[in-house]
């Protein structure tokens, strides 16, 4: 019987992070979920126990690298990293600031290059890197430096990739579009409901099918995939105007 492999999810303790690690549990991974509040990741680790799921918690800042390496260490594997830790606040151009933008790449771009990074680092020939990205990535209004980040992610994830090619470990990245999540419901209730009557279907993304592309990227099924983003946005990043 093959041993079970190990995936590790940063952000994992709510929201489109922990539907990852459900996700990847419910896979047959034994799941390493990761967060900044010892509380929630607690808490989110003993949930997929009580689910019958190999899972266990652990509070790390993801742009702390030493707290990422032990994390790793004690772990007998790594064989996935998802790195699903972001922070995201609105800015409008006259408002926005250095200290926004480097805030917001301290998280989402350099949290991701060192999880990734100590990753690659232990991972054989299978191994699996799925980065999260987003829709946001192809700009928007109050944003620049969200916006910012998430394409400077997609051009560390095709760039990674390309530095592996050939070792049978793939990078991909998904990109969500607007997502249910405690993150988006914290806007006011006849806000949210705008921003889903926007979407192409009318309705926000729920996590899971947003978890659902990247059990697919950490799948065998994907092994001859790497260095793409996966939009996954129900439409909303084809553009265009409506008939």
């Amino acid at each position: 019987m093959a041993e079970k492999k190990t995936a590790l999810i940063t952000g994992a303790g709510q929201g489109i992070g922990f539907s990852i690690a459900q996700a990847l549990g419910d896979a047959g991974h034994r799941v390493v979920l990761l967060d900044l509040n010892p509380d929630t990741v607690a808490d989110a680790a003993a949930r997929l126990r009580s689910e019958g799921l190999d899972a266990v918690g652990y509070v790390a800042d993801t742009t702390d690298r030493d707290q990422i390496r032990t994390a790793m260490n004690a772990e007998a594997r790594i064989d996935t990293v998802v790195t699903a830790a972001g922070v995201y606040w609105d800015r409008a151009l006259p408002d926005l600031t250095e200290d926004d933008f480097r805030k917001m790449m301290e998280v989402n771009l350099i949290g991701t290059f060192i999880a990734v990074q100590e990753g690659l680092s232990r991972m054989g020939p299978g191994g699996r890197v799925v980065t999260i990205s987003s829709r946001g990535a192809l700009g928007g209004t109050r944003f620049a430096h969200y916006s910012a980040s998430k394409a400077a992610v997609i051009g560390l994830t095709r760039s990674l990739a390309m530095e592996t090619r050939g070792t049978g470990i793939t990078i991909n990245s998904v990109a969500p579009g607007f997502t249910d999540t405690p993150m988006t419901r914290s806007a006011p209730t006849e806000m949210f409901e705008a921003w889903s009557k926007l979407e192409p279907s009318g309705r926000a993304a729920d996590p899971s099918e947003i978890a659902s592309a990247v059990v697919w990227l950490a799948s065998d099924g994907a092994a001859f995939v790497t260095g793409q983003t996966l939009f996954v946005d129900g439409g909303k990043s084809l553009g265009g105007l409506g008939i």
